[in-house]
């Protein structure tokens, strides 16, 4: 063995261009298939580092909920419950060690003078312990830590927080920390790898639930509201309890609560809704993963990536074994010698394998570098809040993965030319006269069938990559209703740093006309929900005073200073702008979208009409704006009422929009200043331009189109790199043929054409499979595709094209090859 990997070391270092090119696409193919598969692992596959994750279990409740709810990055509105049906239910259940409660919240860390934004998480008494985990340092939160609402004032610290901000220090247990300006004492550190149960999330610090009215200040204290929903729950399963039992057990319990405590609470109700609401059931989901809204947007999306790259790394199999194919042919005289000399089928292969096994191990030790790459590169894409709940690393997982495709690699490109060696015949090989060169028609036959799978695979890519390219496209070119030009948005929260509201407002205020004053700015403005990031706040039902129609329940509102329609150039359509003079002392007013007169058919007497809302409040409407979405450019325009953010006074963060007639990068430095000249200790969060804003707004988009074009220009290069190889190799075999033909009087330009009919051939194969192979998986991402179907033709067409002119490319330069061949040198050949 050791004699034969020598024998492949030297056999390659006398081809190194040859090996270094197999070496390069390996390192790509197996790189990039390495990366996906880490993110698809850490995302939708990877359990949380716990004693018996599988025994975990998620708990949601579905159904009708009339209130407050309030989702999360830790999953959808369906699996939230009221903190007291989360004390019932931890109290009276018997199926389960233990249920958890927790839910994540943004925090602002105070360190040295500076306060740096980050994020925690609130959990129960139960959290660690249902977990099973145990203290790096220290203890961990536990049920003595939530004796009454607000007064365990105790944190436990990230592992990885601890060690990067505090130095790994021994000392930090029994020390103070300030969280979202309350202090805090450390009783401990959290385990090693640990960083909570919200896949996408890094919490670097955890905290009792009891205090989320401290870290939220803004939060109206409702511990006993069981119409405020907002707590996420998972249970470990008690010993020898099923899944099944375990659902059964708990429904019991929860059918009794519902029907005996919380529906004689609920009000606005109809019979048929609260019949359903007496019917609902909790429903367990696996809880070995953690819990996590990102996981199910990003399932097919991951999923759909991860077959790209097999399809890749498949292109990358077929391409080497055909360059393998090929180099073996032009090995045939040595091999003939080996053969002659006593070497048997057997021997050969076997060092045709070995040489394909060195090629493999290289390619895979190259890759790992390719991976880290590419993470990085994804990583780039990502929003910066989602990309610091990922980590750039390859685990135990990946490396196994890398090791497998290295291994399927050796399988796919290095038994055809073994084989093939296996099978030679020395005297055969001697004398060249084979009738189609080494392996005869059978493997010429492997090697056009291998381009033609190429070019078939290739297209598939290409057909995805332009149809998540147009559906970008369509994005990009929906009207968002703002100008982003020479805009930058940011956050402030002082509410987290111990602010109360009247304090936060003249803060609010400051900056504004802080900003405002800097050179180069024109105008400021601020809201109580950044457009574009993905939240709503809504107003609930909805009625216009002396207009007989059903009450409207999807109206999203907002909180804005009275430049907001001037600094985002939201054209005003009818009335007045917001102003100065709306203050809380003055009469409720709003300003509303055309959307919203259209939906309550208001036509042009809707200045000066009262919107009515729960709670007997009114707003008169004192203008009309043109439309503009909210939480996303792909939504729907749904009805909008603007109202004074002065009128709003519970304001726990604002986020600000800047419009400057300087550069983006003085505007960008412009406000880190003026924000600390109001307040030196006041986190900037989340300072970027609109138009990187709006982009991670589609970042999910932008990455699977990115990597799907890079996938598919990778694709389509290996297919020209193989097709070429195969071509080139067909005229070397046909050059006795084709100088006889060239000596009885054929043209240059039949020549050209006879090769080119060769490649026409393959491509009239090879298209149509493509094609319908495209069709099929555009089906399957057609849920991720805006404004655009599957069989969009331009995709489809611009696919074809593009492949067919690389193809026709890949066999001009044998074609113009065959065409240049000397007749008499052709004929003394071989």
């Amino acid at each position: 063995m050791t004699f034969d990997v020598r024998a492949a070391l030297r056999q390659l270092g006398r081809r190194p261009g040859f090996a270094a090119a197999v070496i390069l696409m390996l390192a790509v193919g197996i790189g990039a298939t390495t990366a996906i598969y880490t993110l698809f692992d850490q995302v939708l596959l990877r359990p949380l580092p716990v004693p018996e994750p599988d025994r975990l279990v998620n708990l949601a409740a579905p159904g009708p909920k009339r209130g407050a709810t309030s989702c999360s990055d830790a999953g959808g509105c369906d699996e939230i419950f009221s903190y007291p049906m989360f004390r019932d239910l931890e109290a009276r259940q018997t199926v389960f060690a233990g249920i958890a409660a927790h839910r994540d919240f943004d925090a602002d860390f105070a360190y040295g003078g500076r306060t740096l934004a980050g994020s925690g998480a609130l959990v129960s008494g139960s959290y660690f312990s249902v977990l099973g985990l145990r203290a790096a340092l220290g203890r961990l939160i536990g049920p003595e830590d939530e004796p009454a609402i607000g007064e365990a004032a105790v944190a436990v610290l990230g592992f990885e927080h601890w060690r990067t901000r505090f130095g790994a220090d021994p000392g930090i247990v029994g020390r103070t920390i300030r969280v979202n300006g309350r202090s805090l004492t450390v009783v401990g550190v959290a385990p090693e790898g640990f960083a909570g149960t919200t896949v996408g999330r890094r919490a670097q610090v955890f905290v009792p639930i009891t205090l989320r009215w401290l870290m939220e200040p803004t939060r109206a204290r409702d511990e006993q509201n069981r119409r405020s929903y907002w707590v996420y729950l998972f249970a470990r399963l008690a010993p020898n309890v099923s899944p099944a039992q375990a659902r059964e057990g708990i429904n019991t319990l929860y059918s009794g609560i519902v029907n005996e405590v919380e529906a004689p609470l609920q009000t606005g109700m109809s019979d048929e809704m609260l019949a359903e609401f007496r019917r609902s059931r909790l429903s367990l989901a696996p809880g070995a993963r953690g819990q996590s809204a990102i996981a199910a947007s990003a399932a097919q999306p991951l999923t759909l990536l991860l077959g790209v790259m097999g399809l890749v790394l498949l292109i990358v199999c077929v391409n080497i074994a055909n360059l393998l194919l090929v180099q073996g042919a032009g090995r045939a005289g040595e091999l003939a010698v080996r053969a002659s000399i006593g070497a048997g089928g057997r021997r050969l292969a076997a060092q045709l394998l070995t040489e394909a096994a060195v090629l493999a191990a290289a390619g895979g030790i190259a890759s790992v570098p390719v991976a880290f790459g590419v993470l990085r590169g994804i990583t780039a894409l990502l929003p910066e809040t989602l990309a610091q709940g990922f980590a750039i690393e390859l685990d135990r997982g990946a490396v196994l993965v890398t090791a497998a495709a290295s291994m399927l690699t050796l399988v796919v490109f290095g038994v055809a030319p073994a084989l093939q060696a296996a099978r030679t015949d020395p005297a055969t090989l001697i004398k060249g006269q084979a009738p189609q060169g080494v392996g005869g028609r059978g493997v010429a036959r492997f090697r056009s069938a291998l381009a033609t799978a190429q070019i078939a695979f290739s297209l598939v890519l290409l057909v995805l990559a332009g149809l998540f390219a147009r559906s970008l496209a369509n994005i990009f070119a929906a009207d968002p209703g703002v100008d982003t030009d020479a805009l930058v948005t940011f956050t402030l929260s002082p509410r987290r740093d111990g602010y109360d509201v009247e304090r936060a407002t003249v803060v609010f205020d400051r900056v504004e006309a802080e900003l405002a004053a800097q050179p180069g700015v024109s105008s400021v403005a601020s809201s109580r929900i950044l457009l574009f990031d993905g939240r709503r706040w809504s107003a609930g039902p909805l009625t216009v005073e002396g207009i007989d129609r059903e009450p409207v329940t999807d109206t999203l509102v907002n909180a804005v200073s009275p430049s907001f329609f001037r600094t985002l150039s939201i054209p005003l359509l009818g009335g007045r702008e917001l102003a100065d003079s709306d203050t809380p002392a003055s009469p409720p007013v709003a300003v509303v979208n055309e959307t919203f007169v259209r939906r309550f058919g208001l036509g042009p007497n809707a200045i000066g009409k009262r919107v009515l809302a729960a709670g007997d409040r009114a707003f008169e409407i004192v203008g009309i704006v043109a439309d503009t979405r909210y939480r996303s450019v792909k939504d729907e325009v749904a009805p909008q009422l603007f109202i004074p953010r002065a009128q709003f006074r519970n304001l726990d963060a604002a986020s600000f929009y800047v419009r400057g007639a300087v550069a983006l990068g003085t505007l960008l430095e412009t406000v880190p200043r003026a924000v600390a000249a109001v307040d030196p200790n006041l986190p900037v969060a989340r300072l970027m331009t609109m138009r990187a804003h709006i982009d991670d707004n589609v970042y999910l988009d932008r990455l699977v189109t990115l990597l799907a074009a890079a996938f598919a220009a990778l694709a389509t290069l290996l297919a020209a790199i193989g097709l070429y190889a195969v071509l080139a190799y067909g005229v070397r075999q046909r050059v006795r043929e084709l100088g006889l033909r060239l000596a009885l009087g054929a043209t240059p330009a039949r020549l050209r054409t006879r090769v080119l009919r060769d490649v026409a051939l393959l491509a009239l194969i090879g298209l149509p499979a493509g094609l319908a192979g495209g069709l099929l998986l555009g089906r399957a991402a057609e849920t991720l595709l805006f404004r655009i179907s599957a069989r969009d033709p331009a995709a489809l067409a611009a696919a074809v094209c593009v492949l067919a002119a690389v193809v026709l490319a890949a066999g001009f330069v044998p074609a113009r090859t065959a065409s240049r061949l000397a007749p008499m040198e052709a004929l003394r050949h071989g």
